[in-house]
């Protein structure tokens, strides 16, 4: 069930009515049986797979914490009989049975995800390999039922299962009320990847009926619908003709591709979280923010704080953290700077856990070469760039003008065109065409295509551009308005009739110039397939 079906409008209607209705207490069961009715819609064999991870990660996470609290206890009660030497051997022990239960429970979940998302992947690779060694041989690709947001509820249990471990968060000790924190349906399909504490404290909560706040939280999608319907579902025929043939459209026409996916996609991913975190809000649940303005950014560095801002948080205390303090990278770390100095030992470590958290993050994108490469290259990039900070510093203590408008303005764009270019590799199916297209725009020798009215043969009209400008400068508009604080909250302190027909023709206008089709169902989200 997609968030922009009929069927939707009508679940999340009855749903928020029915919420308000009932007795308080019962409102975290009434969205538990919710979330699994909207999970039941994407196929009813994969609740296997969320049933599975929920079970597994919840016994995993409770047999933790009784094990910190038994040894909490234990020590406690024998504090005066042992030295310091045998209480660091007992807490040693423990851990160790924590750390086998924690490792367990990843190995599992970890690896149904990866056979769920990636057997195929590696059946090809394995056929590929064997076809250069000259082996007749072939592995039969396999057909496995890729479960609704498997992705983005695997983490979230996961971090969570790991804060338990790290002593950061007791253990849930209610199995229905830790299944509707993995469960969540307004979650499942694109996140935010979220934390167990800081969700949990709303999630559980009572809540009474706020006008003010239902109001605000409708507003919010609303926003989300004009996003994704005007402009999202709009310029999606286009870039579908685009990257659809690549022998037909190049050079200046990769140039206008990767542009217009570049919107798309934020159009697409941010309208999304918006209806996400505003049908939470309409409930009285706060879901974090997943995005802070990312094409304002001057650099890659900063794109990233904030781009996806959940799952790069997600990253950096489950995977770069872990990995930059194991016991391996310490003496990594050690040997580096022996061998090759302070300066270098002390980044090379960093260089090599910043490595595995891209390569990760490809791989979690998508199984696909493409993807894995687009991780690399950010990680490159970051690299790179963090290896020139003195330069620019330097640039910047010689010519203090370049700090002006017009110099942050040209970072901006830089930072934007060099987006556009990895997100080519989101767009085609294997990474020498990637790469061809990338190299074809200096090439190219049609630039004549932007005015010569080509532009109007890739499945858009004169009118769907202008819709399409509009869209796009009011979402920029609004962007920009934001610096200053929620545009919300600006416009509810207006006049009434200035509120209702700022809402009521951003409804008409949704309702007007959505892209719609006979017996509409829209696109998926572009994020549903991660």
């Amino acid at each position: 069930m997609l968030f922009t079906s009929y069927g939707f409008f009508g679940f999340a209607g009855a749903l928020l009515l029915l919420y308000y209705l009932i007795p308080r207490r019962h409102q975290w069961k009434l969205l538990l049986a919710a979330s699994y009715a909207f999970y039941l819609f994407s196929g009813p064999a994969t609740v296997l797979y969320i049933l599975a991870t929920t079970l597994t990660v919840w016994y995993t996470a409770l047999r933790i914490g009784q094990n910190a609290d038994r040894q909490s206890a234990w020590l406690k009660e024998h504090k005066a009989e042992l030295d310091r030497e045998a209480k660091k051997a007992y807490r040693e022990r423990q851990k160790g049975i924590r750390r086998r239960w924690l490792a367990a429970c990843l190995l599992l979940n970890l690896g149904i995800l990866a056979v769920v998302k990636y057997a195929n992947f590696a059946i090809a690779n394995v056929n590929g390999l064997l076809g250069l060694f000259g082996q007749g041989a072939r592995l039969q690709p396999v057909s496995i039922l890729l479960p609704l947001g498997i992705s983005f509820y695997t983490f979230q249990a996961i971090g969570y299962l790991v804060d338990v471990y790290r002593g950061s968060q007791p253990a849930q000790r209610s199995l229905p009320r830790f299944a509707l924190f993995v469960s969540y349906f307004p979650l499942l399909i694109q996140g935010p990847i979220s934390r167990y504490g800081p969700l949990s404290g709303t999630l559980y909560a009572e809540h009474r009926f706020d006008g003010a706040a239902v109001s605000r939280g409708l507003q919010r999608v609303l926003w989300g619908y004009f996003k994704k319907m005007v402009v999202a579902d709009r310029i999606v025929a286009a870039v579908g003709t685009i990257i659809g043939d690549v022998g037909a459209y190049h050079g200046a026409w990769a140039l206008v591709g990767m542009v217009f996916y570049t919107v798309q996609l934020y159009a697409d991913f941010t309208g999304g979280i918006d209806i996400t975190i505003g049908l939470s809000e309409a409930m009285g649940i706060t879901v974090q923010e997943n995005f802070l303005r990312p094409y304002f950014s001057k650099s890659l560095k900063e794109y990233w704080r904030r781009w996806h801002i959940s799952m790069c948080d997600w990253f950096r205390n489950y995977v770069f953290y872990p990995v930059s303090s194991s016991p391996l990278m310490q003496r990594f770390a050690k040997y580096s700077r022996a061998h090759f100095g302070g300066a270098v030992g002390r980044r090379l470590p960093v260089y090599l856990s910043s490595f595995t958290v891209w390569l990760a993050t490809g791989v979690w994108h998508g199984a696909s070469w493409n993807f894995i490469v687009w991780g690399l290259l950010n990680w490159a990039i970051l690299m790179l760039s963090e290896e020139l900070e003195p330069l620019y510093d330097r640039f910047h203590a010689r010519f203090p003008a370049a700090g002006g408008f017009g110099y942050r303005l040209f970072t901006v764009g830089r930072t934007f065109l060099l987006i556009c270019c990895l997100n080519l590799f989101d767009c085609y199916v294997n990474v020498g065409d990637t790469l061809y297209m990338l190299a074809s725009i200096p090439a190219a020798r049609n630039w004549r295509i932007l005015w010569d009215g080509s532009l109007l043969a890739v499945g858009l009209t004169g009118l769907d551009y202008a819709i399409l400008a509009g869209g796009t400068l009011l979402m920029l508009g609004v962007s920009l308005a934001q610096r200053r604080g929620s545009v919300r909250a600006r416009i509810a302190k207006r006049p009434y009739a200035v509120r209702f027909a700022v809402w009521y023709g951003l409804f008409l206008l949704v309702l007007l110039m959505g892209a719609y089709g006979i017996g509409y169902d829209a696109g998926q989200f572009i994020y549903n397939r991660f």
